[in-house]
């Protein structure tokens, strides 16, 4: 894990974010996150724990644009960052998300080279120049892709081949910061641990940083510098990953804990 030293990359400053509840006659707020502030370092990543609707999801689609917050404010290597469709482009291409559902954040009908393609035209200051073949070809084996899945469509790939799909369309328009939201969490356990040490390694050789959002201390410990907890849409501890798994200071941390099965806190996954 790297050493994280300057300013942060990503600045999350006291955010709050609420939604209306559906099917009351009075208008009613629920608050999802409230007065979260967090950094995410130059090349570091950053794990953000957390049960089901503790809001961990909320901050990550508030980082990439998706969800509009009530106050607070998110920046990026200190430029604002607002709502997704209103970022400038360099900025839209900084921060890239990878979905918990590989297969849904995918058009199954399309083959993967005419979906990077897509991505191209989106952003054509990111496309290769002149044969866009060879570059595609290049993305896919950085994911651990055979050169042949370009020309499969992704209703007939596994969870694990979309996945690293989805991975490598993000990095086709050369990120600083990928926003992982349960990226794991819905592929089998061998296929998980094979992703987790795809990502320590792209994050490595591309120099990126990574917001890796989890519900499993047992997943975040092994990739993560640092980590924070999130409970009832507020942060109840962070700090160096070491620390927080090896001496836990919130009763909340400890729980988690105790729920992640044959968490060895000495290791993590080598590159």
């Amino acid at each position: 894990m790297s050493d994280i030293i300057g300013s942060p990359l990503l600045e999350v400053r006291d955010l709050r974010v609420s939604f209306g509840r559906r099917g009351s006659r009075r208008s009613r707020q629920v608050v999802a996150v409230d007065g979260v502030s967090l950094t995410v370092g130059h090349e570091e990543t950053v794990g953000l724990v957390g049960e089901s609707g503790s809001g961990k999801t909320t901050v990550a689609r508030t980082v990439v644009g998706l969800v509009r917050p009530d106050s607070g404010s998110v920046l990026l290597d200190g430029q604002r960052l607002g709502p997704a469709g209103r970022r400038p482009a360099a900025l839209q291409r900084a921060v890239q998300m990878v979905f918990q559902d590989p297969r849904s954040s995918l058009n199954p009908r399309m083959t993967v080279a005419a979906m990077m393609n897509e991505v191209w035209r989106t952003h054509p200051s990111s496309a290769p120049a002149g044969d866009r073949t060879a570059e595609l070809h290049r993305l896919l084996d950085d994911v651990g892709l055979d050169s042949s899945v370009a020309e499969r469509r992704a209703g007939e790939l596994s969870g694990g081949q979309c996945q690293r799909v989805s991975i490598a369309r993000a990095l086709a328009v050369r990120p600083q910061l990928l926003v992982c939201d349960e990226a794991v969490s819905a592929l089998d356990v061998s296929v998980q641990a094979q992703v987790l040490r795809l990502l320590v390694d792209l994050r490595q050789r591309h120099r990126l940083s990574m917001l890796f959002i989890s519900h499993d201390l047992g997943v975040v410990h092994q990739i993560a510098d640092r980590i924070a907890v999130m409970r009832g849409g507020v942060l109840v501890e962070e700090g160096p990953a070491g620390d927080v798994l090896g001496s836990p200071r919130h009763d909340y941390t400890r729980s988690l804990l105790d729920a992640a099965l044959e968490l060895n806190t000495g290791e993590g996954i080598d590159a």
